[in-house]
């Protein structure tokens, strides 16, 4: 098991831990490397110590804030900072005078830095212009939404835009390390609550040190500081507790329903809908009950199973009761009778555990939308191959996975009902596969 553990000497810090840990120069900065490393844009910016406007488009937490502090020091410029939330053209106004002020006094250039620029408006943006234009201001802007359709152009077009990229464990976990450098204070942590802090962080370094903020106030402070998972399970889960309304009896009535549909005996499961229907049970309840049937139980063996299920809601929908109650009746017999298969369910189940275990995956360029001059220039879409334009419909070989995920083989389909021919589509598409791979 692995473990980080410090010696502990003064208190926690009374600022946050990430405002505590926000890095002073360039070399403390985690993750971005293929902006701030050797030979890279922003590095090669900071060594010329030339300022340029740009925009910083990336997630929470990844540094935005933190390299546009650290370029107005490498660049020995004065910093503005103001948030597009809060301020309006007056700010934007009162920003120039200061950077006039500064300019005059002492011949000082000034960056002003825009926090979620893609909140400003047209007019607060055409604002800036002239004063980027004439060099008065360095602009950096910070969103997290994509600046081609949140930037005017005429802004965009003067600005340079890198793409600052997610953290990973590896970034978060030279953070950890870096606590006791900064506070004087250590922490220790188990491997796997490691593992539970980044999956809750997903790539957000503020967040992260948040969380660790968080996980202190909940320990006992006469206690060593260790976190493992139980305890950060403990402390940081949202679930809820179960409130169940419907008394014991009720739930094993719908259970008996369920399972007597799945085990394909029709007259089961009309005993149970009809017993539930005469017991007072809201009608529309078992309706969407039966919907759940169709999706989790049936599935693409038989698809028409989840129209009859829709179409039996409607018409109780239309009718009520006691004339619509027959429409139910008839989806339940259908529904047990019909081919069976889980397949889909099984594998959205199992596509759902891994995306909430895994951190958040950039999506291939080739598979990004560039409906813009400047998503095409930064490679968006390139080399994208339209299936529609290759044999059976399918461009054997490519791949639609996030870079270096593997096909997780999650949808297995049965040999019942529709899913036979489904399971030998894919069979067919898999040899196209491997003779493609064959042929490179």
């Amino acid at each position: 098991m692995t473990q980080f553990s410090f010696s502990k000497n003064q208190p926690w810090p009374a600022v946050p831990l990430a405002e505590a840990m926000r890095p002073h120069s360039l070399e403390d900065v985690v993750g971005q490397e293929h902006l701030l490393g050797l030979g890279k844009p922003l590095q090669v910016a900071f060594l010329a110590k030339q300022a340029h406007s740009m925009i910083l488009w990336g997630p929470p937490g990844v540094g935005k804030t933190t390299l546009a502090r650290l370029m107005a020091n490498g660049f020995h410029c004065h910093f503005i900072a103001i948030s597009a939330v809060l301020a309006g053209v007056k700010d934007i106004r009162q920003a120039v005078e200061e950077a006039e002020q500064v300019l005059h006094q002492s011949n000082q250039k000034t960056i002003l830095f825009v926090d979620e620029i893609h909140r400003f408006n047209k007019s607060q943006q055409d604002a800036l212009l002239p004063f980027v234009e004439s060099g008065l201001i360095t602009f950096i802007g910070a969103t997290t939404e994509n600046p081609s359709f949140e930037v005017n152009s005429a802004l965009l077009s003067r600005s340079q835009t890198y793409v600052l990229k997610t953290l990973t464990k590896e970034h978060l976990q030279a953070l950890l390390q870096r606590i006791p450098r900064i506070t004087q204070q250590s922490i220790e942590i188990t491997e796997d609550g490691l593992e539970l802090l980044v999956h809750y962080a997903d790539g957000d370094a503020r967040r992260f040190l948040n969380l660790i903020d968080q996980a202190l106030a909940g320990l006992n402070p006469q206690s060593p500081i260790q976190f493992n998972k139980a305890f950060l399970e403990n402390l940081l889960s949202q679930q809820g507790r179960r409130f169940d309304k419907g008394g014991e009896h009720f739930y094993d009535q719908i259970s008996a329903l369920h399972k007597s549909v799945r085990g394909s005996h029709p007259d089961a499961a009309l005993y149970w809908l009809c017993r539930m229907l005469d017991g007072g049970v809201e009608p529309l309840y078992l309706a969407r009950r039966i919907i759940r049937m169709s999706w989790e139980d049936i599935g693409l063996a038989d698809p028409r199973a989840i129209q009859i299920a829709l179409d039996a809601t409607q018409t109780f929908e239309r009718l009520g009761s006691p004339e619509g109650e027959l429409a139910l009746g008839q989806a339940v017999i259908y529904l047990a009778m019909a081919a069976k298969s889980n397949a889909s369910y099984k594998a959205f189940n199992q596509a759902m555990a891994f995306v909430k275990q895994d951190q958040s995956q950039d999506v291939p360029l080739h598979l990004r939308n560039a409906p813009t001059k400047l998503m095409k220039n930064l490679g968006h879409g390139h080399a994208y191959r339209y299936a529609h334009d290759e044999p059976n419909a399918y461009a054997a070989g490519e791949t639609y996975l996030p870079e270096g995920m593997k096909e997780p083989h999650w949808y297995v389909p049965t040999e019942r009902g529709l899913e036979i021919q489904i399971q030998e589509k894919m069979a067919f598409l898999r040899n196209l596969d491997q003779q493609a791979k064959k042929n490179k």
